[in-house]
């Protein structure tokens, strides 16, 4: 039997919790009702009242409600309801997480959730949920259940829906979870394009005794790779695919933000860098594009994705912020770059070949690495065995 925490503001939502709480009771479970409302006084009785929760995270809530600023109460609770939380976990009262909430609820129920460990179970049920999720999602693993309906009162939908979720959060609770090995760890990043080069890499690694976790390199792939570097779980970075720098400095939609490839450095452990779908920059339908891109060599990767080719002037200005990233790094690292194409589709005789671009991303590389940093260049495209195999071996190296 688990332990479910029902974190919603019961004074616009509390009957709602309330349903969604006995529906885990029915199935055996406990549950703990934590208010994080600020408006009227709840609509039924917490386990855990506003007062508690706010005062974990030092806020002044009666100064808040006196005030009746909305974004200030949902900014102000959200931070208390992460650090509540988060306390809870840590001292294992509760197993499990779900809150229901419209734009304000969503908020402050995923700002709880994602100060959580991934792997926690996590579910969100939102109107919001339909939408863009990444600022609610952010590198964690949320679970947002479409609401549907508006969380606003008991209807013959909501019934259903909320039920549904309900169910989820007992599964998630309810799985008993392998136990991981203890293999150390390395993260690797991959796109489409480099998918050959990063699974012949992985053999190599996973042979000499290491598991890799692989991530795709999506913008949200990069930060929550990021993330778990930081966190300090990884021994050794195989960062092959580079490619959301290409979005990131032109304007794609698939960018990292501008910490990408710096919590290897910070984390002191090896790593190797390449300039993997440099290349590329990622846009939606081809119909999306801004018109400034007008003239621009394009490839229609799928219905959804369009790739456009990378310049020689965007290119040299990514390998200036490749090697000035790589040369803050503390650990070892290495860079590699595959001379003869830096994904699948840049070889010669495909789309997006271009010889000079690609000389001005190697020679701004060369020009801005600081003295020190291996740096070993390799007449292969980057999914030849070859290159894979150097790539592997050179981490094995620094690795010891």
């Amino acid at each position: 039997m688990a332990t479910i925490a029902v974190l919603g503001t019961l004074d616009t939502k509390g009957h709602e919790h309330a349903y969604v709480a006995e529906i885990i009771r029915a199935r055996g479970h406990q549950t703990l009702l934590i208010d994080t409302g600020s408006g009227e006084a709840p609509q039924v009785k917490p386990d855990v009242t506003r007062e508690q929760v706010a005062a974990a995270g030092n806020v002044d809530l009666a100064g808040i409600m006196a005030r009746k600023d909305r974004g200030e109460a949902v900014t102000a609770m959200a931070g208390a309801a992460a650090v509540f939380l988060s306390a809870l976990v840590e001292s294992g009262k509760v197993q499990g997480v779900i809150s229901l909430g419209g734009g304000g609820g969503t908020a402050i129920g995923t700002a709880a959730m994602r100060a959580l460990p991934v792997g926690f179970p996590k579910v969100m049920v939102s109107t919001l949920a339909a939408g863009n999720v990444a600022p609610y999602v952010g590198t964690k693993d949320i679970v947002m259940f479409p609401s549907i309906v508006d969380v606003s009162g008991m209807n013959r939908i909501s019934r259903v829906l909320l039920a549904r979720a309900a169910g989820a959060i007992c599964g998630m609770v309810e799985t008993a979870v392998p136990v991981a090995d203890d293999k150390p760890l390395i993260a690797a990043s991959m796109f489409g394009n480099t998918t050959e080069c990063v699974n012949m890499a992985k053999k190599i690694l996973e042979d000499a005794g290491y598991e890799v976790l692989v991530f795709h390199a999506t913008g949200t792939g990069g930060k929550i790779m990021e993330s778990l570097i930081e966190s300090g779980m990884f021994a050794g970075v195989l960062d092959v695919t580079t490619t959301e720098w290409a979005d990131e400095l032109v304007g794609g939609i698939l960018g990292a933000g501008p910490t990408r490839l710096d919590a290897a450095g910070k984390a002191g452990i090896p790593a190797i860098v390449t300039p993997g779908c440099l290349d590329m920059v990622n846009f939606g339908e081809k119909a999306t594009i801004p018109a400034k891109f007008d003239g621009r060599t394009f490839y229609i990767h799928n219905p959804q994705v369009t790739l456009m080719r990378t310049n020689a002037a965007e290119c040299a200005e990514l390998g200036r912020i490749l090697a000035e990233k790589v040369n803050a790094y503390r650990g070892p690292v290495t860079v590699l770059l595959p001379l003869r194409a830096i994904s699948i589709i840049s070889a010669a005789g495909k789309p997006f070949h271009d010889a000079a671009a690609d000389a001005a991303l190697f020679d701004a590389i060369r020009q801005h690495l600081r003295p020190g940093i291996p740096l070993i260049e390799m007449e292969y495209e980057i999914n030849a065995p070859e290159f894979a195999a150097a790539c592997a071996k050179a981490l094995l190296g620094s690795l010891g």
